[in-house]
């Protein structure tokens, strides 16, 4: 039988975004899918990007900050030669030039890129300006001035040389616009360049070995096989320490009270942050040497603890 009715679900569904649809259209597109009542994207990805989008469901909206803000790594394709007004292949040409960088001049200007480095964001993009985005500004032909922002590039490393283009891997921050990395690494080659490939292959603790296709969902008939390929919701946090606390505690913790870290061992001093299970997922805590108190609790995994204590 074929579900006609939103229920709440928890868990992560790792998109790989096919390339012309905009993130929210996916959001929406997995929540019909899904049939579910809640859910949201992690990091958006441009229209023309592809790759790892994380679409969190239910109380995993909870835990999107800690994906949004990890480390992303992309793929991409620089042509030379050819500056859009868009940074990408959907713009128009605004800037022509003749110079195809050597493979020496590429290496060598790499070093430059990586670091803390400042970036103007491009006008074509979702940052407000004075309440609004700024791309709906720039189309209705306005003056718009993005301030500059410091950002980090772990690495970035030529892939491939190829006629009148480069592929690179880029591993930064949050906030990095790729399309402006491509810009600016054309410009101080004494050139112009825009992207004609952008593909996410990482975004926080995810990776294309996470990812399903949205044709991969829409074949499958039924609701219930589609929600198989949600993840746990934990899964977002591999690099965060877990505490094994019990049902009792778990409930505290739900009314927003803390516990007593003497009857945990082995904590390390000063402030950190934990995960917290009893059977599964219930909470996020801050632990100190005087308490452990929680900041995010997932109340329909308290629900099952609550429940099996009764």
């Amino acid at each position: 039988m074929k579900h006609t009715k939103a229920d709440n679900i928890d868990g992560w569904l790792i998109i790989d975004k096919p390339q012309g649809m905009t993130s929210t259209q996916v959001v929406g597109k997995t929540r019909y899918l899904l049939h579910a009542n809640k859910n949201g994207h992690t990091g958006t990805l441009d229209p023309f990007a592809t790759g790892v989008l994380p679409i969190a469901f239910g109380e995993a909206t909870k835990l999107a900050p800690y994906v949004t803000d990890g480390r992303k790594e992309y793929e991409f394709v620089l042509k030379w030669g050819e500056q859009t007004s868009t940074d990408d292949i959907e713009g128009e040409i605004a800037a022509i030039s003749s110079k195809i960088p050597t493979k020496e001049e590429i290496l060598a200007a790499i070093p430059n890129f990586i670091g803390s480095i400042k970036q103007i964001p491009p006008i074509y993009s979702a940052i407000k300006i004075n309440g609004q985005q700024a791309y709906k500004l720039a189309r209705k032909g306005q003056s718009v001035e993005i301030p500059e922002r410091e950002i980090k590039i772990y690495a970035l490393e030529l892939l491939e040389e190829r006629a009148d283009s480069a592929k690179f891997r880029v591993e930064c921050s949050k906030g990095t616009y790729v399309r402006t990395l491509g810009h600016d690494l054309a410009v101080y080659l004494g050139t112009v360049g825009h992207l004609t490939e952008l593909r996410r292959t990482k975004c926080g603790n995810f990776t294309l070995k996470d990812k399903i296709l949205l044709d991969s969902l829409e074949k499958m008939e039924y609701v219930e096989e589609r929600r198989k390929s949600l993840l746990p919701m934990e899964t977002s946090l591999r690099d965060i320490a877990e505490i094994a606390v019990s049902a009792q505690d778990a409930i505290k913790l739900s009314y927003g009270q803390g516990l007593s870290p003497k009857n945990y061992a082995d904590f390390p001093q000063g402030s950190t942050l934990r995960a917290v299970f009893a059977d599964c997922l219930i909470a996020l805590v801050r632990v100190d040497e005087h308490k452990i108190s929680p900041i995010r609790v997932f109340q329909n995994n308290i629900k099952k603890e609550i429940k099996d204590v009764d």
